[in-house]
């Protein structure tokens, strides 16, 4: 009875251990995006798997300059975008769609930055054992675009 009792126990470590492993082998879960350029936090990203499909909304901006505030007001909208995105609240807003897995890499998609208003195809792939995404927009070839890395929160 004792022995088992050790085993159900080390079996439910090591199926917690998987699950947690398991979760940071995909872009699902939430970031803090960071600024290519700056190098400064910019948002909170929260990705979600709908069906197969990634998507991503923003949650929080972060950092935003007394210049943006002064531009845009205590809500940031989206003033460079097109269509139903044109002047609505960025916080909230989904930034990325159409992201399906190919291999190691996940790409086919598009992504959206508020600033400029633009939307560039996308490609993100897992660096630091899932701790850290390189999100790489671009238009036309992926080798001509902009990358940003991604950190992991909590």
């Amino acid at each position: 009875m004792k022995h088992a009792f050790r085993w159900v126990i080390a079996a439910s470590l090591l199926f917690g251990a998987g699950t947690v492993m398991a979760a940071n082998d995909t872009p699902v879960g939430t970031w803090k995006t960071i600024d290519d350029e700056s190098g400064q936090a910019k948002s909170i990203v929260e990705i979600t798997d709908n069906n197969g499909e990634l998507q991503a909304h923003i949650v929080k901006l972060l950092n935003r300059s007394p210049e943006d505030i002064a531009r845009d007001g205590a809500v940031a909208m989206c003033r460079k975008c097109d269509g139903e995105r044109k002047d609505k609240p960025v916080e909230g807003m989904n930034i990325m769609w159409g992201v399906h897995r190919d291999d190691d890499v996940w790409d086919g998609g598009r992504i959206l930055d508020p600033k400029s208003g633009k939307i560039y195809k996308v490609k993100l792939s897992m660096l630091d054992g899932g701790q850290k995404l390189n999100v790489r927009g671009y238009i036309g070839f992926s080798w001509v675009g902009r990358s940003q890395t991604w950190e992991r929160q909590p």
